[in-house]
């Protein structure tokens, strides 16, 4: 795509960056064919092509309104239209670069200043939000009908973590949500790792991976936190850890674009791009593994939904249901597995309508083969999902870790 940016966006300090993914896409659609905010409303704006020419407009000096605005924020980031592209056209950083733009030239109104700065001050912090979780479900029958979707159903309480030294060792991110509504998630991911003899390393210091700021017009408060989250695991990865793993997806998905996010940045360019190197999701630690050892032989029904930072950020699609199925789990047909469940982050907050749209389209698919339970690899659409109050949603190493002998 012919493009020739304004003066103004020469001079950003990612401009060389958008011109040349700007110059990849050669406008042909296919991305839109995938999209699912594009298949819910119809509209050329809200799909990957109309929003690269509204970004290509804002960089080439044209004005920016609050619609522009509008189709950029409707975007999931679900990177659906990267896995489809024939061009490679690197779609998430393109927006990443035009949300910054747009939002510097647009205030927003009061009312949604107001819930991204709350969502910033307390989703990143991982005791503030578990209290608020156990407040909430103490007082649940009082809230709103949409606040009490947001708690979870059941909390699985988090099982003894092995104390155990092992000469394998790798670090994981604890996150800041997950703890809070899903405790158990990380101690499941600890027990079966110490079963293959690799003992996991919690670092207290490493919290939020940086996506909520980095994704709620902060960028600049979300690579603060990337830059801290390095400083926490380097003393490990100097003493020769194996990996940082991440149980959830999202959080995997930003960790590895630390070395591309701060490749800039001469104090951290070589330290992020180590961290990226050694990032690794769950489900690439344990396939590497003899999972015969582990003993287990399941039967138990299940539908997988692949997160979107799995199968389009990490491009791990069928990493998970092909594990699952060597330990012998019955992995029930997922139609349309490719389509997002609106989770999205903060999206099912942020925009609403439209992520409730795609969660039901979603639970729709997972629940055609009649599962008994459907598990993901996300805390974001673990618990978008169970809040529509249908088929239980668990993470998928709790099941493993409950079928241990």
């Amino acid at each position: 795509m012919q493009t020739t940016l304004s003066e103004r966006a020469s001079h950003l300090p990612r401009a060389a960056e958008a011109e040349s993914i700007l110059r990849t896409c050669v406008h042909c659609g296919f991305c839109n064919a995938t999209c699912p905010t594009y298949q819910l409303l119809g509209d050329e704006l809200d799909g990957p092509r109309g929003r690269i020419y509204l970004i290509k407009q804002v960089l080439e000096g044209n004005d920016v309104t609050q619609k522009t605005q509008q189709h950029l924020d409707r975007c999931l980031s679900c990177r659906n239209c990267e896995t489809t592209c024939p061009s490679g056209v690197d779609y998430h950083n393109l927006l990443d670069i035009g949300r910054a733009v747009v939002d510097a030239a647009v205030p927003r109104p009061l009312g949604q200043r107001l819930l991204r700065e709350g969502l910033r001050q307390t989703v990143p912090h991982p005791d503030l939000f578990k209290s608020l979780v156990n407040g909430g479900q103490v007082f649940r029958a009082l809230l709103p009908g949409p606040l009490q979707s947001k708690l979870p159903r059941s909390v699985y309480p988090a099982k003894p973590r092995p104390m155990t030294h092992r000469e394998r060792q790798v670090l994981m991110l604890e996150g800041c949500v997950q703890p809070g509504l899903s405790p158990n998630t990380n101690a499941a991911a600890a027990r079966v790792l110490d079963r293959l003899g690799i003992s996991v390393i919690a670092t207290r210091e490493a919290g939020c991976c940086g996506a909520v700021d980095y994704h709620l017009d902060a960028q600049a408060a979300g690579l603060d936190r990337a830059r801290r989250n390095i400083d926490a695991w380097w003393p490990g990865i100097e003493k020769g850890t194996e990996a940082i793993v991440q149980t959830a997806s999202g959080c995997g998905a930003f960790i590895k674009d630390y070395g591309h996010l701060l490749a800039s940045d001469p104090a951290y360019a070589d330290k992020a791009k180590k961290v990226s190197e050694l990032a690794r999701d769950l489900v690439e630690v344990l396939r590497d593994e003899p999972l015969e050892k582990l003993g287990i032989h399941a039967s138990q029904r299940l539908a997988f939904h692949c997160p979107c930072t799995l199968q389009h950020g990490q491009k791990l699609g069928g990493a998970v249901e092909a594990l699952l199925s060597e330990l012998g789990f019955n992995l029930t047909p997922v139609p349309d597995g490719h389509l997002c469940c609106g989770s999205a982050g903060t999206y099912s907050l942020t925009q609403p309508e439209l992520s409730r749209q795609l969660r039901d389209n979603k639970l729709n698919a997972l629940e055609s083969g009649h599962p008994e339970v459907i598990v993901t690899a996300n805390i974001g659409c673990q618990s978008h999902l169970d809040g529509a109050g249908r088929t239980p949603v668990r993470h998928w190493i709790e099941l493993v870790e409950a079928a241990l002998p």
